[in-house]
C-alpha cells in the first residue's frame, strides 16, 4: 500500500469508475473526541443506568466518561454491592442495554 493510501484507498462499484477516498484522520479524531459524540454517549449511558436501576433488584449504577487518545468513552458500572448482586443474579445491567438505543 502506498503512503498516500494509508488512510484511504480506491474502491470500485459495479459498473462505475474507481472512486478514490482519502480520510481526514485529524477530522475523524476531532469528531470521535468531540462534545456531540460525548453528549450522545452520556445520554445513552444514563438511560441504561436508569433502566438497570428500575429493574427492581436494587443497587446503584453509575455512568463514567472519559476522552481517550482515540475517542470519547462511556461506561455504566455497578457502584455498590447491591448492584453487583443485581447484575450477577438478575442481569439487571445486561438486560438494560437496549435502553441505550
Amino acid at each position: 500500500m502506498a503512503d498516500d493510501e494509508e488512510h484511504g484507498g480506491t474502491f470500485r462499484l459495479a459498473g462505475a469508475s474507481a472512486i478514490r477516498v482519502k480520510l481526514n484522520s485529524e477530522g475523524a479524531l476531532a469528531i470521535l473526541q468531540g462534545t456531540d459524540v460525548m453528549d450522545d454517549l452520556v445520554a445513552r449511558a444514563q438511560r441504561i443506568a436508569a433502566a438497570a436501576s428500575a429493574g427492581g433488584s436494587g443497587g446503584t449504577f453509575l455512568v463514567e466518561q472519559e476522552v481517550t487518545t482515540e475517542r470519547a468513552r462511556v461506561v455504566v458500572v455497578t457502584a455498590d454491592a447491591d448492584a453487583m448482586v443485581a447484575e450477577a443474579r438478575d442481569r439487571s445491567l445486561t438486560r438494560a442495554v437496549d435502553a441505550g438505543r
